[in-house]
């Protein structure tokens, strides 16, 4: 393979584990999640008090005077993933903007979110998806295309790969990836509940049978990519399909993910490359964990004996929805950059513990493998991007 591949250069963002992707890596070491009690969140206004949550303590990263909550945090986290990166404002001119959002600025829209200052000026901006895009850009003088996905809970993976796929085919030579939410707020909770999709009873175990939803939670992630032949992750394909099956249901027989697994298998950039683990989707609901775990049983039945690690990014952060493919991405990345693979919160289940264990300390990724992170959105959408590392040139 070519040593000038699309690497991740630059990591920004924040979650329910920090404001710094340090601190953040530090906390998943902690055997206890820092999900908590949404009585204790700032904004909701008291609703489902006992239900477990992740949100960002510095709720400096959701204000200010000119943009809405989600857009002040991409705008932040852009920031920190160009100043990692090193990339100079040359450099920008010409990059490419990816957003991911499901719910974008809604505390906007609802007119409800109390953590920005109004301005009645930018009101309309303020309620739109593609502001978090769009703020970036000009924040930060990047001139060149920007576009925002919503495409549920896959939005931020699917950022990501589309940023991939425009640098694989020579549009741009680098690019900024944003995924993003905040869905804590007492209307998009409600609708939550009454679909039937936000836990009932707390169980932080997605592919346990006595999970009952997700566990919801705010997160803001921001991965500079660009063309190079320096060291760091890099990503090494990407692969989507659709259910075309129901929009909130699943098929019972796990075909679509099945058939993407294995097509994901067979890529060109992948066919000789062992998987060595898979950070899944995981959401929390039990049609979705029973299926996804038939989805990778059934598609690595034949692969090497030898074990693939699962790495369940959820149970730490909690359900950000379409920001959840971006900051596992960004905390899988992070971990890749020490050629490691981030642990487990203890008790964690799997369909097979010998075949597919859930480790609860870091373990060391064979450069010569891959990972792939999956991610699943409402309707059926499914996305994989598959990760390595790339070595400087000897």
């Amino acid at each position: 393979m070519s040593r000038m591949g699309v690497i991740v250069s630059g990591l920004g963002g924040a979650s329910a584990l920090g404001s710094v992707i340090a601190a953040q890596m530090a906390a998943m070491h902690d055997p206890q999640p820092p999900l908590r009690p949404l009585a204790a969140h700032p904004e909701t206004a008291g609703v489902y008090p006992d239900l477990l949550a992740g949100w960002i303590d510095d709720r400096s990263w959701l204000s200010g005077r000119k943009y809405g909550g989600a857009s002040n945090a991409s705008v932040r986290a852009a920031r920190m993933a160009v100043d990692d990166a090193g990339w100079t404002a040359t450099d920008l001119v010409d990059c490419h903007i990816f957003s991911g959002t499901s719910r974008g600025n809604t505390g906007e829209l609802f007119g409800t979110w109390k953590a920005r200052d109004p301005n009645r000026r930018l009101s309309t901006s303020n309620s739109m998806h593609s502001e978090t895009a769009s703020a970036v850009s000009v924040e930060l003088g990047i001139r060149g295309p920007w576009l925002t996905l919503t495409n549920g809970c896959s939005s931020g993976l699917d950022a990501l790969a589309l940023a991939f796929l425009t640098l694989s085919s020579g549009a741009a030579r680098r690019a900024l990836v944003i995924g993003v939410d905040f869905p804590l707020m007492p209307e998009l909770l409600h609708q939550y509940h009454d679909t039937g999709i936000i836990s009932s009873n707390n169980v932080n175990n997605p592919y346990s049978a006595d999970t009952s939803g997700f566990l919801p939670g705010e997160a803001v992630a921001a991965l500079a990519l660009e063309v190079s032949d320096r060291s760091g992750p890099r990503i090494l394909a990407t692969l989507a399909n659709s259910d075309a099956y129901d929009n909130i249901g699943l098929p019972a027989d796990s075909a679509p993910t099945i058939r993407l697994l294995e097509q994901t298998l067979k890529h060109p950039h992948l066919r000789h490359r062992r998987v060595s683990a898979i950070c899944p989707h995981a959401s929390g609901t039990l049609a979705h964990g029973m299926a996804e775990q038939k989805a990778i049983t059934t598609a690595l039945h034949d692969a090497s004996r030898t074990p693939v690690s699962l790495h369940f990014m959820k149970p730490f952060t909690g359900h950000s929805l379409g920001a959840c493919g971006a900051i596992d991405a960004v905390l899988l990345c992070a971990f890749l950059r020490q050629q490691q693979l981030p642990p487990n919160l203890p008790g964690l289940t799997t369909p097979d513990f010998d075949r597919f264990p859930a480790p609860d300390t870091s373990l060391m990724f064979d450069p010569a493998s891959c990972v792939l992170k999956i991610s699943a959105g409402m309707g059926g959408r499914n996305v994989i991007v598959a990760f390595g590392i790339q070595h400087p040139p000897k």
